[in-house]
């Protein structure tokens, strides 16, 4: 452990707020490896963690850090050198309202939202220097107070300065991971990886929430792998709007990764507004058409998921009517 600590320069002394599974996985891999890791936690998940501390679940090894350091409050851990910003979208206002205390002058904040208007919400804040805008690959999940199971995907984050400069904070970080077993990049473009991610979990996520089938279903009817392509297409034009510059084939090569998924896979998205829960759709639909709308970019078909998807959504919550994205 010490020898992997001394590789990466130093430990690092990292909060993660945000401790499910993302935050669980990639805390735990770095504190297994000697970092000095924070976890922002509540109620009976903080409990489990001071008493018998974080355990992992995963195909690439499973592991337990005792102790855990863990709080509610952010003011217990102080200035660190990083931030691993791992709440849901919908989680973010007050997330970003509990970082004072963690940022100081070379703090970096690594957002790990789904979507791709995170790192603007949570600059306004600290300030874009501190940011890493940064994306994960990974499912996973809590599976208890206390414990993270690790189901697929992965396992591979990806970050860098909010202009992909080189800079010894982000080289300091990608070594610190990769000591601790993680996969991880720094790509020449954060931002056409970000816009990546979001153009193959958007369509899907809001197609599955509105027919309410899996990969399988929707890949293999002409009809709904044509509604996916069109989704995508207008989220490769809305970027294309805001010069991001994402691959030619982004569209073809989107959908053959579908193709590669489970059969029965499914989105958070999808799940949580099927349950009642509070869901991604602000973030993920709902970005598309504000964004269209900036850019003067049609989305006629995310509209439509997110109008559909938001009737749903204030249904299965017992609300009476759908937000909106304008």
């Amino acid at each position: 452990m010490a020898e992997t600590v001394r590789d990466a320069g130093g430990a690092l002394k990292v909060a993660v707020v945000g401790t499910g599974g993302v935050g669980g996985y990639f805390g735990g891999r770095l504190a297994q490896a000697g970092h000095d890791v924070g976890f922002v936690a509540r109620g009976a998940h903080l409990q489990a963690l001071r008493r018998e501390g974080l355990t992992v679940e995963s195909p690439a090894g499973g592991f337990t850090v005792a102790p855990a350091r863990a709080s509610e409050d952010t003011h217990d851990f102080g200035v660190v050198d990083v931030v691993l910003l791992c709440v849901k979208t919908w989680q973010l206002p007050p997330a970003v309202a509990a970082l004072k205390p963690l940022v100081g002058p070379d703090t970096a904040v690594v957002t790990l939202q789904n979507g791709v208007e995170a790192p603007e919400q949570v600059a306004q804040e600290v300030g874009r220097d501190a940011v890493l805008p940064g994306t994960a690959k990974i499912l996973a999940h809590l599976d208890g107070p206390g414990r993270v199971r690790h189901v697929g995907g992965p396992g591979t984050l990806a970050f860098a300065e909010w202009d992909d400069r080189a800079t010894p904070r982000v080289e300091r970080l990608r070594a610190a991971l990769a000591g601790a077993g993680v996969s991880v990049t720094v790509p020449d473009d954060i931002w056409a990886e970000l816009w990546a991610k979001f153009l193959f979990v958007v369509p899907f996520g809001g197609l599955g929430t509105v027919t309410d089938a899996p990969f399988g279903v929707l890949r293999s009817r002409p009809g709904t792998r044509r509604l996916l392509a069109e989704g995508m297409t207008e989220i490769e034009r809305v970027a294309r709007a805001m010069d991001v510059r994402l691959p030619d084939d982004i569209v073809p090569r989107t959908l053959d990764f579908v193709d590669q998924q489970p059969a029965e896979g499914t989105s958070s998205l999808h799940r949580d507004i099927r349950s009642g829960r509070p869901s991604e759709l602000e973030a993920w639909n709902g970005s598309v058409v504000r964004l269209g709308t900036r850019t003067g970019t049609p989305t006629p078909v995310n509209e439509y998921f997110y109008e559909v998807a938001s009737v749903l959504a204030a249904t299965r919550a017992g609300e009476p009517g759908g937000g909106s994205a304008g």
